[in-house]
């Protein structure tokens, strides 16, 4: 694995510091006006979820490891364990419902999943940016009723709510962003 020094670390790098992997979120370079300059990087641990702020000066070196990313397809979940197929072999593997985190319920059968993995160990999983969702409950739609900038509540076939605009009506399919959890557009 490449070492790399403390002010090359970006958000989003995969790091293995104090025994444990770990993903920067939030990196930030101070120049204090007495002392030498360094990087202050919050950390999260990929296999516990806890969180670290560290502080690594351009002298410290620090492993970045590069996760392997596959792509899975979801068949069907049992007893908390989600069941994914490996598109290029086949394989069944079982993971934790945890790893989709508040995404789970975007999670569609046949759905294709990016599952990324540390040797043979899964780390973190990512549903699609884009999914399409039926509306199961919203406030009826209202004639004349413009589309601008006015939102009203929706509940989702998946019960997430999110706010949709004006013309959006029951069962009608849209598409949700899953990273912002808002509406799209419709499909």
């Amino acid at each position: 694995m490449p070492k790399i020094n403390g002010n090359e670390i970006r958000p989003g790098n995969i790091l293995e510091h104090d025994g444990g992997l770990w993903s920067a979120v939030k990196v930030d370079h101070v120049k204090p006006g007495k002392g030498g300059a360094f990087a202050q990087v919050e950390l999260r641990n990929l296999r516990n979820g806890s969180k670290l702020n560290e502080r690594f000066r351009s002298a410290d070196k620090v492993e970045r490891v590069r996760l392997e990313q596959k792509d899975q397809q979801f068949l069907y979940e049992s007893d908390g364990m989600l069941v994914f197929m490996d598109m290029e072999t086949y394989d069944q593997i079982e993971i934790a419902a945890e790893i989709l985190g508040d995404r789970r319920p975007f999670l569609q059968d046949g759905m294709t999943v990016v599952v990324e993995y540390f040797d043979e160990e899964a780390l973190s999983a990512r549903v699609p940016q884009k999914v399409t969702c039926q509306i199961a409950e919203t406030e009826p739609v209202v004639k004349g009723q413009t589309a601008a900038k006015s939102f009203k509540p929706a509940t989702l076939d998946n019960g997430i709510k999110i706010m949709v605009p004006p013309f959006v009506g029951v069962e009608e399919h849209v598409v949700v962003n899953t990273e912002t959890m808002e509406y799209s557009e419709r499909a």
